[in-house]
């Protein structure tokens, strides 16, 4: 039976990307359990893939408090994935580099990322993946929002 409207929760968009990346983390996380990593790990090695990087950008790009970085960075590094290294300009910063073995695991990785989506969008184009892959990272909450934001200020009007 098919629903719309009001008492559909897929009509709220929302509650739908809630779902569906609820299920799409808990698929990811399954096999990326096999490596002892988790989606945060592997955006980490994926970003320094490319190239090193200040834990301040990494901060900024996993959208996480800087003590939660420094967990995931920990575990990286007692893996001998990453290492890091003071900034030879900034003293007070440090450089995260991907190591050998790092890069190995990465190259590992992307036949489980094939394997995932392939599974999870096996009923989209090439051409729809790609409009997918657009429209959701235009997706944010602005520069200064808050998670909840908006219901702490519905809360505070309620009580005026």
């Amino acid at each position: 039976m098919e629903r719309s409207g009001r008492g559909d929760p897929t009509s709220r968009l929302s509650l739908l990307l809630a779902k569906r990346g609820s299920l799409t983390d808990a698929r990811l996380r399954t096999a990326l359990g096999a490596n002892r990593l988790t989606p945060r790990h592997t955006m980490v090695l994926t970003y320094l893939g490319s190239e090193p990087a200040c834990q301040q950008v990494l901060v900024d790009l996993l959208e996480v408090d800087p003590s939660v970085l420094v967990t995931i960075l920990n575990e990286l590094e007692r893996a001998e994935l990453i290492h890091r290294r003071r900034d030879p300009s900034d003293r007070r910063r440090h450089i995260v580099e991907i190591t050998p073995s790092g890069g190995r695991t990465l190259n590992a990785l992307e036949a489980t990322f094939t394997e995932v989506e392939d599974e999870l969008f096996a009923d989209l184009s090439a051409a729809e993946r790609d409009t997918l892959r657009e429209l959701l990272s235009r997706v944010t909450a602005g520069p200064d929002a808050c998670p909840d934001k908006g219901l702490k200020d519905k809360q505070r009007m309620e009580r005026q």
